[in-house]
C-alpha cells in the first residue's frame, strides 16, 4: 500500500511540474539592472547603511541640542565636518538671528524630604532659572478653580514650592503605544480631498474655541499670581505616564489674548529672550509622583521638598546656525538650480533628540552620503540643510528661505484704522454710545505680497523628514496635485517596502512649511507613528534606543531616490500658484 501511494505521488508531480513551469514562463520577474541608479541607491542604503552610526553620535555623544546651546553649536560643527569628510562641497554654517540666550542644565535633583524621603522623576523646563543652590521649602497644592478662588492663596505662597495643576487620572494601557499606519488609515489619506486654498501655508493655525481661550486666560492669570506672591518654585504634572515626562520651555507670565495665534499674532515674550522678565524656576514631575504628593497633602501631611537646579546661560552669541552642504550639479545648463532636503537638528533637553529630530537629520545626511558614495552625477545641485530653531517656530528654515528664496510682506495700511479696531484688521465690540465715525466699516487688511529673491526660480523642490523613526509610507502633497503622477512613479520601486500612499493633505508643524508658504514645492513624507506622540515626542524618552533601524534605512533610501530623481529631471517640480502674486 505504501509503495502504491509513493508511485501515485510521483506521477502527480510529473503531471504538475510542466504546468508550474508554464505559469512561471508566462509571468517572468523583471531582472533588476545593477547599473540602474535607483537599484544602486537601494543596495547602498539597505545593505551598507551608516545612518545608525550617524544618529548615535548625534544623539548619544553630542546629546540634547537646545537651540543656541553649546551642544547645538557642537552639532552644527560636527555635521558640517562630517559631510565635508564624505566629499560634499561648500559645507558651511549659515547664521540666522538674533535668537536669544542659550541655556544649559548643569545639575538637577528633586525629592521630598519630609515627612519621608521620596526621590522624584522630574526635569526642569528649558530656560528655567536656577535655584542658586539647594532649595528646601514647604509644598503647597494650588487647587484654585477660577480667578476668584485664587484669593484664598493670597499671602500663602511666598518662598513656597507650588503644585500648580489638578491631579490627573492615570489609566491602564490596553493598547500598545507603538503603532504603524494600517490600510484603513492609508486609504483615508489617499482619499483625502484637496485642502482649501491657502490652508497650511507656512504657519500654525489660528482657530481656538472659547473653552481653550478661557483656560489659557486663567493660566496666564495664575502664572502672574505666582510671581506676584513670591513663589519660590513651580511644579507641573507631566501629560505622560509610566515615567515618561514631556518637557518644553519655561512659562513667562504675560496676558493671554484670543489674537495670540495666527499669522497676524503679536510676538509673545519667550523665556529665552534676552530681555525676558524674571520668572520663577519651573519643574515638570511624573504624574504618578505628582498625584502622590497631592494625595499626601489632602490626607493632612505637611510636605517639604529639596530641589537643586544649576543652569548656565549663554548670551555672547545670539545667533542660531543652520548647517548647509552640497553635491554640485554636473549639467552646465542646470547646475545653478538646486534640489534641497533636510530636517531640524535642534531638540528639547530631557532626552537626546533622537526621534525629534535626530532621525530626520541622520536620514537626510545618509541620503546625500549614498549619492556621494555611489559617485552619481546629479544634473542639478543637491543641497542638504540641517535647521535649528525649529522647535521655537521654524526660525532657522524661515530665515534661510527669506534670505535665499523670498518672503511674504504685508504692505502698510494707507488709511488709519477706525476707532474700535485692534490694528490687526479685527474689530472690537462697540457699545451703543460709540460715535458714528467709530462704527464706520474697517479698511480690510491688505493681502501679503510675495517678495522674491534671486534664487526663487532656482529651487527645484525641497524634501523634509520630521515625524520620528517610522518608515516612509508616502508623501503629503500639500495640495500640489500636479506632482502626484510623478511621485507615484518614483515610489514604484519601494512599494514592497510599504511606501505607496500619496495624499493631497497638508501637514504642518515642520520646516517644509517655510518653502510651501511662499509657493515653492516643499514636501514632508508620511511616516509610521511608532511611539512618536505617545512616548518620545518632546519627552525624556526621546533617545536612541527608541529608534527602529530598518525604518531608518528605508527612509534614507527613499529620500535619496526622490532627491536624485528631482535633480535629474529636465524640468523643476511643478508648483502651486504662488501666494501674494500681483
Amino acid at each position: 500500500m505504501i509503495k502504491r501511494q509513493i508511485s501515485a505521488f510521483i506521477l502527480l508531480l510529473a503531471l504538475l511540474v510542466p504546468y508550474a513551469t508554464f505559469g512561471q514562463q508566462t509571468a517572468p520577474q523583471a531582472a533588476s539592472d545593477p547599473n540602474d541608479p535607483i537599484v544602486r541607491i537601494k543596495d547602498e542604503g539597505l545593505n551598507h547603511s551608516q545612518v545608525m552610526q550617524t544618529l548615535s553620535y548625534l544623539s548619544d555623544v553630542i546629546g540634547p541640542r537646545l537651540t543656541a546651546s553649546p551642544n547645538m553649536k557642537r552639532a552644527c560643527d560636527w555635521t558640517r565636518d562630517t559631510m565635508e569628510k564624505w566629499g560634499l562641497q561648500n559645507a558651511h554654517l549659515e547664521p540666522w538671528g538674533p535668537f536669544g540666550r542659550g541655556w544649559t542644565l548643569k545639575r538637577f535633583s528633586a525629592q521630598v524630604v519630609e515627612p519621608q524621603d521620596v526621590p522624584l522623576i522630574a526635569y526642569p523646563k528649558a530656560w528655567s532659572p536656577g535655584t542658586n543652590g539647594p532649595l528646601t521649602a514647604d509644598l503647597v497644592y494650588f487647587d484654585a478653580r477660577d480667578e476668584n478662588d485664587m484669593a484664598r492663596f493670597k499671602g500663602q505662597l511666598k518662598g513656597k514650592i507650588v503644585l500648580t495643576a489638578p491631579m490627573r487620572e492615570v489609566k491602564a494601557h490596553f493598547e500598545a503605544p507603538g503603532t504603524r499606519l494600517d490600510e484603513k488609515r492609508l486609504l483615508s489619506l489617499a482619499d483625502a480631498p484637496a485642502p482649501r486654498p491657502g490652508g497650511g501655508r507656512g504657519g500654525f493655525g489660528g482657530n481656538r474655541n472659547a473653552d481653550f481661550i478661557a483656560v489659557q486666560q486663567f493660566n496666564a492669570k495664575k502664572n502672574q499670581f505666582f510671581v506676584d506672591e513670591g513663589a519660590a518654585l513651580l511644579i507641573d504634572s507631566s501629560r505622560g505616564d509610566g515615567g515618561t515626562i514631556f518637557v518644553q520651555s519655561a512659562t513667562v507670565p504675560q496676558p493671554f489674548s484670543p489674537n495670540a495665534f495666527g499669522p497676524n499674532a503679536p510676538r509673545r515674550i519667550n523665556a529665552y529672550d534676552k530681555d525676558a522678565p524674571k520668572i520663577v524656576p519651573q519643574v515638570v514631575v511624573a504624574v504618578e509622583h505628582y498625584n502622590r504628593m497631592v494625595r499626601m497633602i489632602q490626607a493632612g501631611e505637611k510636605l517639604k521638598l529639596e530641589v537643586n537646579i544649576a543652569v548656565e546661560w549663554q548670551d555672547r552669541d545670539l545667533n542660531g546656525y543652520n548647517t548647509v552642504a552640497e553635491i554640485s550639479g554636473s549639467d552646465p545648463q542646470l547646475k545653478d538650480e538646486v534640489v534641497m532636503l533636510g530636517g531640524h537638528m535642534d531638540s528639547w533637553h530631557a532626552g537626546t533628540g533622537a526621534t525629534d529630530n535626530g532621525a530626520g537629520v541622520a536620514v537626510a545626511m545618509e541620503a546625500v552620503r549614498i549619492i556621494q558614495t555611489l559617485g552619481l552625477k546629479p544634473r542639478r545641485t543637491i543641497r542638504v540643510a540641517l535647521w535649528t530653531g525649529e522647535e521655537e517656530g521654524l526660525l532657522g528654515s524661515r530665515a534661510y528661505v527669506a534670505q535665499h528664496f523670498g518672503r511674504l510682506e504685508t504692505p502698510a495700511v494707507a488709511t488709519a484704522t477706525p476707532a474700535g479696531g485692534d490694528g490687526n484688521g479685527t474689530s472690537t465690540r462697540r457699545g451703543a454710545g460709540d460715535s458714528a465715525a467709530s462704527q464706520a466699516p474697517l479698511t480690510p487688511a491688505p493681502a501679503p505680497v510675495l517678495i522674491k529673491m534671486p534664487e526663487y526660480e532656482k529651487l527645484a523642490g525641497y524634501f523634509n523628514l520630521d515625524n520620528g523613526t517610522g518608515k516612509i509610507r508616502g508623501v503629503y502633497l500639500q495640495g500640489n496635485e500636479s506632482v502626484a503622477a510623478l511621485f507615484r512613479q518614483w515610489m514604484m520601486p519601494f512599494r514592497d517596502m510599504g511606501a505607496e500612499t500619496l495624499t493631497l493633505s497638508n501637514t504642518g508643524g515642520t520646516d517644509h512649511l517655510s518653502f510651501d508658504g511662499i509657493g515653492l514645492p516643499g514636501f514632508q513624507f508620511i511616516q509610521d507613528e511608532i511611539e512618536y506622540d505617545s512616548r518620545t515626542h518632546h519627552s525624556n524618552m526621546d533617545v536612541f534606543d527608541r529608534i527602529q533601524s530598518d525604518d531608518m534605512k528605508q527612509a534614507a533610501t527613499i529620500m535619496a531616490a526622490f532627491v536624485y530623481q528631482t535633480a535629474m529631471r529636465d524640468e523643476k517640480l511643478p508648483r502651486k500658484p504662488a501666494p501674494g502674486q500681483r
